[in-house]
């Protein structure tokens, strides 16, 4: 059985990983050994920015609903627990646009926690 040469494929995969980094700084934009190496652990960065960003988030929305219910006399802790006594399932991303856009809603809405705690 004759043996294969992958001269086109290889040549194929090789242009398939230098043009995934392209943009990258030095010898890791030209040689195919580093750039292997480079792209998967952008792969792994990328990842983990994904999940990252989803924690910031929340972190975020949080913080805009401590400061409207501090606006309104009440802790975040005390309003979360109201709500939940109280029976309204928004999310805080929910919340934090209502407290953004819509004030006299969200002013509701901390009053029913209220209500629900005393």
């Amino acid at each position: 059985m004759p043996r294969v040469r992958k001269g086109a494929a290889a040549r194929q995969a090789k242009k398939r990983v230098l043009k995934s980094v392209k943009g990258y700084r030095g010898a890791v934009r030209t040689q195919i050994r580093l750039a292997k190496e480079a792209r998967t652990r952008a792969d792994v960065n990328a990842r983990i920015g994904r999940k990252l960003k989803k924690r910031d988030y929340r972190g975020l929305w949080i913080t805009r609903l401590s400061a409207a219910c501090r606006m309104r006399d009440m802790r975040y802790s005390q309003f979360i627990a109201g709500l939940k006594k109280a029976g309204i399932e928004l999310n805080r991303k929910m919340l934090s646009e209502i407290a953004i856009a819509d004030a006299a809603a969200f002013d509701k809405i901390v009053e029913q926690a209220k209500a629900a705690l005393a």
